[in-house]
């Protein structure tokens, strides 16, 4: 029986994703010359084409391509991709590769680095969902403001249809997506493991939801576990798969700049949330704003005019606020301004500071009198005392805020360690959490 040549490809791409590592850039070059078979093939013989021996000696780094061939050999006689296969398709979930109608063609923008194929599990469809998407990243040990911030971009980008991308870690991404979710938008979680591997493990219930109505990403095979490395080299599909990218809270070290990084890499807009300026877990957005690498953007309708189609999808434009004396006409204006808010002036003083015939003076002042802004004293008209709107600060009023005091679940699995984290620990806070885990889903 001939095998189908489809059926062969999906096969080799599978056993090529456990020979090389993610992102392994030799490996795609060599995929983009011979094809998945081909380079199947060559592994499994350990001999490399030797026009691809001489290309790879004349990269600006070339690798030890004896070392990295037994290192492939190696991975490649202990998989079983028809296993691999038929695992993923028995826990729902489905392998996509490059021409596949599901494929999202922006990721060929990533070169060499082009993931050999990606596993879904979901309802949404992965193309389509990311045709007009945005990647809402950010710390994973987040303040409450940060939370809630991200949990505002997914709620308004899901409604305005955008689809929000994201890592499903703790923090700014699990509030994106749950946002997301709130909005009934899909949403994309793209992973650091296989796509049967739920981690955190405390996000069970919210992967349930995303399957339900976006889709959870990964290029790791079933059955593979997270790895520092994996959580850096995911970034680039975060980036890859949306418009653009906004980082609502980030430390001057943090995996979110690490996809910031990414986004411009590949000609993509970066975005960046202010936060306080005594805040660490926003220094890297405020570093990203000073350095005018991202723009600065406050609100989903924001990202959505720096990533939309230009003119369609404009923001609303901000005014402010407007207050009775907007409605005075300019010679009462003048007036109005002429007038001593201590002691009092005549008509006839008013009107030749004002610039004003007497009798418009007179026609002005009866107005603003009636109107409650001025008001007669002994010496003439004066302005009128306005109540405060607002309280005045003690004296002893602590400058510094007060900081979100959040507890860890003993229980759960610890994060991989975060620089973010870092800075966490030098203010005195505890470990990261999920401070989302009670948004709705």
């Amino acid at each position: 029986m001939v095998e189908h040549p489809k059926t062969a490809e999906y096969e080799a791409r599978a056993a090529l994703m456990r020979a090389a590592d993610v992102g392994d850039p030799i490996m795609g070059r060599l995929v983009a010359q011979y094809g998945a078979a081909g380079a199947v093939e060559s592994i499994r013989a350990r001999t490399l084409p030797a026009d691809f021996t001489v290309q790879e000696a004349q990269q600006e780094r070339p690798a030890d391509l004896t070392v990295r061939l037994n290192a492939w050999h190696a991975r490649l006689a202990a998989a079983n991709p028809t296993a691999d296969l038929e695992t993923g398709k028995k826990a729902g979930a489905r392998l996509i590769i490059p021409g596949s109608p599901e494929w999202p063609t922006q990721l060929d923008q990533l070169g060499p680095s082009r993931p050999l194929g990606l596993w879904l599990h979901g309802t949404a469809d992965l193309r389509f969902s990311c045709l007009k998407s945005v990647a809402v990243v950010g710390a994973r040990s987040a303040t409450a403001y940060g939370v809630h911030i991200a949990a505002e971009f997914g709620v308004g980008l899901g409604e305005s249809g955008w689809t929000v991308v994201s890592g499903g870690a703790f923090g700014v991404d699990a509030a994106a997506h749950r946002g997301a979710l709130v909005a009934d938008s899909p949403t994309v979680v793209v992973l650091a493991c296989g796509v049967d591997i739920c981690y955190p493990t405390s996000h069970d219930t919210l992967f349930a939801a995303v399957r339900d109505q976006g889709v959870v990403v990964s290029e790791c095979p079933p059955g593979v576990h997270p790895t520092r490395a994996r959580f850096l080299i995911r970034n680039r599909l975060i980036a890859a798969l949306s418009r653009g990218t906004v980082v609502v809270e980030a430390a001057l070290r943090s995996g979110a700049l690490n996809t910031a990084a990414h986004t411009l890499t590949l000609n993509r807009h970066l975005a960046a949330v202010p936060g306080p300026v005594t805040s660490r877990m926003s220094a890297g957005c405020h570093r990203l704003l000073r350095e005018r690498k991202a723009v600065c953007v406050t609100s989903a309708e924001e990202m959505i005019e720096l990533v939309g189609v230009i003119g369609d999808d404009l923001a609303p434009q901000t005014r402010a606020p407007a207050v009775p004396r907007d409605e005075l006409n300019e010679p009462t204006r003048r007036v109005l301004d002429a007038i001593p808010t201590r002691g009092g002036a005549g008509p006839a003083s008013i009107a030749v500071a004002a610039g004003l015939g007497l009798d418009a003076t007179m026609s002005a002042l009866g107005g603003l009198a009636a109107a409650g802004y001025i008001e007669r004293s002994p010496d003439g008209w004066r302005l009128r005392k306005q109540g405060t709107t607002y309280r005045k600060a003690s004296e002893a009023a602590v400058l510094e805020p007060p900081r979100i005091v959040e507890y860890a679940d003993p229980t759960e699995d610890p994060p991989f360690p975060d620089d973010d984290d870092l800075a966490r620990h030098e203010d005195g806070l505890p470990a990261p959490e999920d401070s989302s885990q009670g948004a709705k889903t």
